[in-house]
């Protein structure tokens, strides 16, 4: 990924878990740990094929394949909260960072993420680039999440650029999804 490749485009949009954080294998420690105190194995490349959805959404999904009655909810909050216990374990995807660091000031630029909002958060303050990007867009901001494209559908009407001239910066199929639903230009950073 070279910067130049971005000059052309107005507005930048990233996805936070394993696009600007490298906190994919973090993710994964916490849902595996909790999942096993209910009896639901989570297989790793399942994992990183949900990628975007939000936890609350995976815990049902999981739990209906296996006839499990779980409160999907707190399970997802459970698994959050673990999550949080080990985030300075997350470290920065460098090359999406020198991107966003590029363009810092520059160009509008958001968050937009299928994670919840005090995760996002806690994680761009863990990187110390949390005061880049004034538009952060979570779970909570949209009521269909990826692979629809409202999560930047809502980040592009939020830094004021028409989505056909915003870039998504994503590590996921449905995040690239999503962009494509979006008329979004996207990045597969991965």
């Amino acid at each position: 990924m070279n910067v130049n490749d971005f000059e052309r485009y107005e507005g930048l949009i990233f996805d936070c878990d394993g696009t600007l954080a490298d906190s994919m294998p973090v993710h994964y420690v916490a849902w595996r740990d909790t999942l096993m105190r209910y009896a639901m194995e989570f297989e790793e490349d399942r994992f990183y094929s949900m990628g975007g959805m939000p936890s609350a959404k995976i815990v049902a999904l999981l739990a209906k394949e296996r006839g499990l009655q779980v409160d999907a909810e707190a399970v997802a909050a459970e698994k959050e909260t673990h999550f949080q216990s080990l985030i300075d374990q997350v470290q920065p995807m460098h090359a999406v960072c020198q991107i966003a660091a590029a363009f810092r000031g520059k160009k509008p630029m958001a968050v937009a993420s299928g994670s919840g909002r005090v995760v996002v958060e806690k994680q761009l303050v863990a990187l110390g680039i949390d005061h880049w990007f004034p538009v952060v867009v979570t779970s909570e901001d949209t009521e269909r999440h990826k692979p629809e494209p409202d999560v930047f559908l809502e980040a592009a009407r939020r830094i004021g650029v028409a989505p056909e001239n915003c870039v998504v910066f994503e590590d996921s199929p449905l995040g690239f999804q999503a962009a494509e639903a979006a008329g979004m230009d996207w990045v597969d950073v991965r």
